[in-house]
């Protein structure tokens, strides 16, 4: 009896472990990443005065430092650094990427500014200030917006003022998968000539959302004013369904700022392809 009971639990603590086990692999997001971010805050006076105007530089770039596929971590940060920065820091390293983009922004501030600067003082008649307008500023910021299984969305927050009456302010949005190791495009999700369909939905919840009930009244808003009401690869998936991001001017102007417009999946049902990536968020 005792042998029988010992051979009983030492089953049940294999199938235990074997369904434990199997729930671990289940639930393991792909790649297994971690990631790090290097920041910047750097200010750089004209002429290295600092009674002068000045740029400023803010970076936070988020990037994957260990994963369990070397290949994928790779071309993540191929990604991520080509979407931040641009893609002549494709081959570079996050740390060398992050140091030459400063230096070559202060660079390139000093180079363009100063001798426009010295013959602004040459000229000015009294002793005011010369415009404020020499005063610059850009922020880069990116972070993991969403993190499971194959799908990975990577957001980049850019903010940039060189002058002029405002600065100019975008979100950018990257739906990686993981198997394939690219972004996600409108074309992998949705079934052959879903545009006319998923259109007629963002203008649907645009008008719900602005109480109106026509694309006349939406348009007297300033909705379209600027650009074409269509669906946008700048978008991000999440378990709800997915949202169009539209940065200023995009389809609006820019005092009515950006506009999201969300989509739940039941609602584009008939419209969704055979992506597993939607499947796995559903489920």
């Amino acid at each position: 009896m005792k042998k029988q009971y010992v051979s009983l639990l030492a089953v049940i603590l294999s199938v235990s472990g074997f369904l434990f086990s199997c729930g671990d692999k289940m639930n393991k997001n792909t790649g297994n990443l971690k990631f790090d971010s290097i920041r910047v805050n750097e200010t750089a006076h004209l002429f290295g005065d600092t009674s002068k105007p000045a740029c400023n530089l803010v970076i936070s770039f988020t990037y994957p430092v260990k994963s369990s596929d070397a290949m994928l971590k790779d071309s993540l940060n191929t990604y991520f650094l080509s979407a931040c920065f641009g893609d002549k820091y494709m081959g570079m390293t996050p740390e060398e990427a992050v140091k030459d983009y400063t230096q070559t922004y202060i660079n390139d501030y000093r180079r363009d500014l100063e001798p426009m600067y010295t013959e602004d003082e040459k000229n000015k008649e009294n002793g005011g200030s010369i415009g404020a307008w020499y005063s610059y500023y850009k922020t880069i910021k990116s972070n993991v917006q969403f993190y499971e299984k194959n799908l990975l969305v990577y957001h980049i927050y850019y903010d940039e003022f060189t002058g002029g009456a405002h600065g100019i302010y975008s979100n950018t949005f990257l739906n990686m998968d993981l198997n394939t190791m690219r972004p996600l495009r409108l074309s992998d999700l949705f079934v052959e000539e879903y545009q006319e369909a998923l259109t007629d939905l963002i203008w649907n919840q645009l008008m719900a959302a602005n109480k109106v009930t026509t694309h006349e009244e939406l348009e007297d808003l300033g909705y379209g004013s600027t650009g074409e009401i269509a669906p946008t690869e700048n978008f991000f998936l999440n378990k709800e369904g997915i949202t169009f991001y539209y940065n200023v001017y995009d389809i609006t102007p820019y005092a009515m700022g950006p506009v999201e417009v969300h989509i739940p999946f039941d609602m584009m049902a008939h419209l969704v392809g055979s992506s597993p990536i939607i499947g796995e968020l559903k489920n």
